[in-house]
């Protein structure tokens, strides 16, 4: 089948307003998007509900939007196979250094 669908992802509200952002522009180029906004791998219970969507056949990429230490995109890479797009964020607290933490993790 097609892999048409592009899912855009983000740990949780924090990064949602990157995450929107990037969703929104690939709608009005014309792409289909499934959005997945709570799938944090601070509780893993969050990425393994949000398997159905980042697996679905019909999907050929994945954008990850993460601040913090930028985690997410590591492990969502290791749950597909398609590739994932990470995109660091500068949300964050203590030592994220304005996104650069998430980006060096990336």
């Amino acid at each position: 089948g097609k892999r048409n669908k592009i899912v855009v992802a983000c740990a949780g509200t924090t990064d949602l307003p990157v995450a929107e952002e990037a969703a929104i522009t690939l709608e009005v180029s014309g792409c289909d998007i499934i959005r997945v906004y709570d799938a944090g791998v601070a509780g893993l219970h969050r990425i393994i509900q949000s398997l159905p969507k980042i697996r679905d056949p019909q999907v050929g990429c994945i954008i990850v939007c993460a601040g913090m230490d930028g985690a997410l995109p590591s492990v969502v890479g290791g749950l597909v196979d398609v590739p994932v797009i990470a995109v660091p964020t500068s949300i964050g607290y203590g030592a994220s250094f304005g996104g650069i933490s998430a980006m060096l993790t990336m």
